[in-house]
């Protein structure tokens, strides 16, 4: 029960943190990556006032090794050695953001109001979330098989 609270209470925060910010809106997002047309560098103090407190709060719990409810952190992986799956994940989170305006919490969050698009959207993101695991292993599977030959 205390997990579910906080689980919905941090989203919540995050939510109308996006609300009040504006992320929600595609074009904000858009105006952003268009650094040689209408920039717009509202996402810069929007990424630099979120990340401050977070630098923090991860030094805090690192040096605890627990995360506030009591759940050991995770380790973090090397940055210097970023693995295939971060690349290309990385690639596709920012061609979608860059194509739709749209990342999943800003999606979340603008999914009442967001009109068609948005649940499109919406729609879009379970789809590649359903159908990327089973490509997945099949592109394992088949990178194996011609690694024997």
């Amino acid at each position: 029960m205390k997990r579910s609270f906080f689980a919905f209470l941090s989203g919540a925060m995050f939510g109308v943190g996006l609300l009040i910010s504006g992320m929600v809106d595609t074009t904000k997002v858009q105006g952003w990556l268009d650094v040689f047309g209408n920039w717009d560098p509202t996402l810069a103090f929007v990424l630099g006032g979120a990340i401050l407190p977070m630098a923090i709060a991860w030094r805090v719990a690192a040096r605890r090794r627990v995360a506030v409810l009591g759940d050991p952190l995770p380790m973090a992986s090397s940055p210097a050695h970023p693995d295939a799956n971060i690349v290309i994940g990385s690639v596709l989170f920012g061609m979608g953001w860059g194509l739709a305006g749209l990342c999943p919490g800003p999606a979340m969050a603008s999914a009442t109001f967001g009109g068609w698009g948005g649940l499109l959207f919406l729609v879009a993101m379970a789809a590649g979330m359903y159908v990327a695991p089973p490509i997945r292993r099949k592109i394992e599977i088949r990178s194996t098989q011609l690694k024997e030959i």
